[in-house]
């Protein structure tokens, strides 16, 4: 019955790759997987010994992810574990942000999920709630590793249901502006601070946009686009009794800023990733915003590195950032429950998630190791991405965020075309994403 009832939920709400998003939204970004039954008591210190399996049998475990620009570092902290727990070896597999969750559909209905894998706030209900997941309850509480404390209360919601914990979470992410250094100097501008509005963006985008370069991208995209806008302007995506925003005034006022760029000509119109990270790579562009988990994707582009840096998004009535932090989860059916969790209790522990910040893979979830991250990276000003966390809003999600974030971004598609006024699609998605949260109730 649950398996039936996961292949039904599923199917309904599959995201559009063209949604990537999030703390890494895919490596089609620009550029964010019984043994014993000896319970996980190490301390912080201690948190990856040697083999205690038992059993003298090599494990191999898969740890699927969906951003190739973590898998280098990711791949690093995996052979230290291994290092230090010759029992177990870790398999890493990438796959892209749409085919992921194809993949995960296809595991969780016919049994073979991987054994660790990334979690999502798009995607934890459906798993959760179908009974996919590995409950973590006792496993934390047995643990001196891992203390859920140490990590964003926001976050830590995100991946518990029902009073159980099914994430650990594993890093989190603000939206940057990423601009050409070179391309300012050229136009004689000062580059974007603290201090910018939209009005300075605009301004900005305006002098900059000649010949075959656009002054800014703004692409239809949710979280490294317009969620951001509607924030600022005092707008919002979901309201705290689960009804749409998008019909609220401030958010369409926001709506008709972002689109009205594409309506000017100061930027493209584009509508996938790939295009997106193109377009800023090959100079097409002077500004953008992009996520915190495309730093190390940039950072290895030689005309990224020579060429750009970035800063805080500008504001309007207020300032606001985007963010959002995956979670690491185990399948309910692993065989080798006790060994998954060792890995995670490592990834989890302050000792693994500083090490991912020392590597740059991402910005680690876990209290104070952010100053870490900000030291894996002198090419680029990544402070601001640590800089917008004080003003923050987590990711607008609901038990149902992939269906209705799905219909709401079909519904504004025309007023990015030009087929339909800003307001008529605003009020389109409203109308969509009510129908779907109504379900939830």
């Amino acid at each position: 019955m649950v398996k039936k009832q996961l292949t039904a939920a599923l199917t309904l709400g599959l995201i559009a790759s063209s949604l990537a998003a999030c703390s890494g939204g895919g490596n089609a970004t620009p550029s964010a997987s019984p043994a014993d039954s000896t319970p996980a008591t190490q301390t912080e210190a201690t948190a990856t010994p040697g083999n205690d399996s038992g059993s003298g049998e090599k494990v191999t475990l898969t740890y699927a992810i969906w951003d190739s620009n973590q898998e280098k570092g990711l791949r690093t902290i995996a052979d230290e574990f291994e290092a230090a727990n010759s029992d177990i070896k870790i398999n890493i597999e990438v796959t892209g942000w749409s085919e992921y969750w194809t993949m995960l559909e296809a595991g969780a209905t016919g049994g073979s999920l991987p054994d660790v894998f990334w979690m999502h706030s798009n995607e934890i209900y459906r798993y959760a709630s179908n009974g996919m997941l590995l409950d973590l309850n006792d496993k934390i509480a047995a643990s001196q590793a891992v203390k859920l404390e140490n990590f964003p209360e926001g976050l830590n919601q995100i991946y518990n249901f029902e009073g159980k914990q099914y994430a650990v979470p594993k890093d989190f992410d603000t939206i940057g502006l990423w601009y050409n250094k070179t391309m300012f100097d050229d136009a004689g501008l000062k580059y974007p601070d603290e201090s910018w509005t939209w009005d300075d963006l605009h301004s900005a985008a305006k002098a900059l946009t000649k010949d075959d370069v656009y002054g800014v991208l703004a692409p239809m995209h949710n979280q490294e686009g317009y969620y951001n806008f509607v924030y600022q302007n005092g707008g919002t995506i979901i309201t705290d009794d689960k009804r749409s925003g998008y019909d609220d005034p401030k958010t369409i006022e926001a709506l008709e800023f972002y689109i009205n760029l594409v309506k000017e000509g100061l930027s493209p119109a584009v509508f996938d990733d790939a295009g997106r990270g193109e377009l800023i790579k090959n100079g097409k562009v002077a500004m953008g915003f992009f996520g915190s988990w495309n730093l190390s994707g940039f950072t290895e582009n030689e005309y990224m590195a020579k060429n750009f840096d970035v800063a805080v998004l500008p504001k309007k009535e207020k300032q606001a950032s985007i963010y959002n932090g995956l979670g690491h989860a185990i399948a309910h059916n692993t065989k080798y429950p006790e060994q998954a969790w060792k890995f995670v209790e490592y990834l989890s522990s302050k000792e693994g998630q500083e090490r991912q910040a020392e590597l740059g893979v991402a910005i680690s979830a876990y209290k104070g190791a952010a100053d870490l991250w900000l030291n894996s990276n002198k090419t680029f000003n990544i402070k601001a991405f640590v800089d917008m966390v004080d003003y923050g809003v987590i990711r607008p999600y609901s038990n149902t965020t992939a269906t209705w974030e799905d219909k709401a971004y079909e519904a504004l598609a025309p007023a990015f075309t030009g087929k339909a006024t800003v307001e008529e699609a605003a009020k389109n998605a409203a109308k969509v994403m009510n129908e779907s949260l109504a379900q939830e109730k």
